[in-house]
């Protein structure tokens, strides 16, 4: 009999940060593991790619971000709608085991300054990160420039990632909407599943979709 789930709240800012970590990383690595049997050549070679795959685990370098940045909640969630917004834009660019870390600290960077009040200056990010400054600034700008400069996320986008965060990971249920919210999410502004690659072992790279997001000018 498979254990029970750990039921989360319903509102993303009230989820302890560890259950918000794991599931952000759980759907990381789904990606990462169907993306690793993509070749890199130089059509898909980005400045986010490592020469060998980092020996920290995903898991331990998102926790150590959030250790010593103290990186809010609402920045786990921006990382899925960055990849969403990155893999939609540059259909050649894959999130694997070469470049999830370097995405992630850039990401993290870039996010912290779109999203909240206060955050870490760009030499404290690259210490906790294991990147220099230099090399810091240099993805930071490349990931901006990468989003079209598309960084800034509204509230209801972040609860709608969060709300089918939840119900599509492994291990936990989420709340009943409160009475207050009318409902909670509308079923016709997300999509409820997360597509992962194509079927078949194909060669395409793998993204998120939960929702739909507004493009530059729209």
């Amino acid at each position: 009999m498979p254990p029970p789930l750990r039921g989360l709240p319903y509102f993303f800012h009230q989820c302890d940060t560890a259950d918000v970590i794991a599931m952000v990383v759980e759907m990381i690595n789904k990606l990462i593991a169907h993306n690793d049997s993509i070749r890199v050549t130089h059509t898909n070679l980005t400045r986010f790619h490592s020469r060998a795959a980092p020996s920290i685990t995903l898991y331990d370098y998102i926790s150590r971000i959030v250790k010593y940045a103290s990186m809010e909640k609402s920045v786990l969630i921006l990382l899925l709608i960055y990849i969403d917004r990155a893999c939609e834009l540059h259909r050649h660019f894959t999130i694997s085991s070469l470049t999830a870390h370097r995405f992630i600290i850039a990401a993290v960077t870039a996010g912290s300054k779109a999203v909240s009040d206060v955050y870490c200056t760009n030499s404290h990010f690259a210490k906790v990160g294991g990147v220099s400054v230099l090399e810091l600034n240099l993805l930071e700008v490349e990931f901006c420039a990468m989003l079209e400069w598309h960084l800034a996320v509204s509230a209801d986008a972040l609860q709608q990632y969060y709300t089918n965060l939840v119900r599509i990971s492994s291990g936990y249920s989420i709340a009943a909407p409160p009475d207050s919210v009318g409902g909670g999410v509308n079923p016709g502004r997300h999509l409820s599943v997360l597509v992962v690659g194509a079927a078949g072992g194909s060669e395409e790279p793998g993204s998120m979709s939960f929702i739909p997001y507004p493009r530059s000018g729209s």
